[in-house]
């Protein structure tokens, strides 16, 4: 049997896993994301896929590799299949695809991991059925993919990194060097630190927790986190005309103490009520699954 490898390789966790040529998910796997792996990250990609087979052949699986699909943060170039640059995980004009196939010898697809996400949702996921969609992944760092008429919009390599748009002058450092981008103000990991400032113990789930309680120091950096999103979110939303807002990543757990503040901020930026926000569907799995479908598509 052909088996197909997808990796996604986050800020903080790799998600992999194999998947037969129909796309049903064989086995899957997580395991921590090395510090700043730069360069290596094509190691920690091969040896996950190394494992996976490993662990196919414990389970009984038996079959060939046929094809890999990675997923990366930060600036991706899909045309060239290079992983431009990462501000959390430390490569630049890394050749991705390149390196990975003189890895397999098998087709190798790579692409960007918020954008192989909202593919996944939409073949799989909340965005079934959708024409328009913006898919915005709140994790370590903050970045977008939007669909349009079915679509997955690709552009250039800058497009989705609404993570590194100034909301905040003289704003906290981000990873990228500048201060007070949205990232650095508003992903899960800029709310631990701003809880943490306070003299406070825990991260974002922790500050989540204390808005539910009616703390009002954690409801203001909560606050000021939404209207920090909702200012870069609303223009895309209008300019576009999406009317369905996928959120995904950890702080997407947060449920309707992060998704309704977050409807009733676009509202009103906007104009209309013709916008639904709803977490995505597919959880931590949907880039891994998109860069399964990408493996796939390479195969075709």
């Amino acid at each position: 049997m052909a088996l197909i490898a997808g990796i996604d390789v986050g800020g903080t966790r790799v998600k992999s896993m194999l998947s037969d040529p129909d796309g049903s998910v064989l086995l899957s796997h997580s395991a921590s994301t090395p510090a700043r792996p730069g360069a290596g990250v094509v190691d920690v990609i091969a040896d996950t896929v190394a494992a996976l087979l490993e662990s196919a052949r414990a389970e009984g699986i038996d079959g060939v590799l046929a094809a890999v699909g990675a997923v990366v943060p930060g600036l991706v170039d899909e045309a060239t299949g290079s992983a431009t640059w990462s501000a959390n995980l430390g490569w630049r004009d890394l050749p991705l695809r390149q390196r990975l196939q003189e890895r397999f010898d098998v087709p190798v697809a790579t692409g960007h991991d918020v954008r192989a996400g909202l593919l996944a949702e939409f073949h799989h996921g909340a965005a079934q059925g959708a024409p328009d969609a913006l898919f915005v992944a709140l994790g370590t760092g903050i970045a977008s993919a939007l669909l349009a008429g079915g679509r997955v919009v690709a552009g250039s390599e800058w497009t989705g990194e609404v993570g590194h748009v100034i909301v905040e002058r003289d704003g906290p450092v981000c990873g990228c060097g500048r201060h007070g981008c949205l990232e650095a103000v508003a992903s899960a990991a800029a709310l631990g630190r701003a809880w943490r400032h306070l003299g406070r113990e825990g991260d974002a789930e922790t500050l989540c927790r204390a808005v539910e309680d009616g703390d009002p120091e954690a409801i203001r950096i909560w606050q000021g986190a939404i209207d920090h999103l909702v200012q870069v979110i609303a223009p895309v939303c209008a300019a576009a005309g999406t009317r369905l807002l996928l959120i995904g990543g950890g702080l997407a757990l947060a449920g309707t103490t992060l998704l309704d503040p977050l409807r009733d901020g676009l509202v009103h930026a906007i104009g209309h009520e013709r916008v639904t926000v709803t977490q995505a569907a597919l959880g931590d799995r949907a880039a891994a699954l998109g860069a399964t479908l990408l493996a796939l598509e390479a195969t075709a």
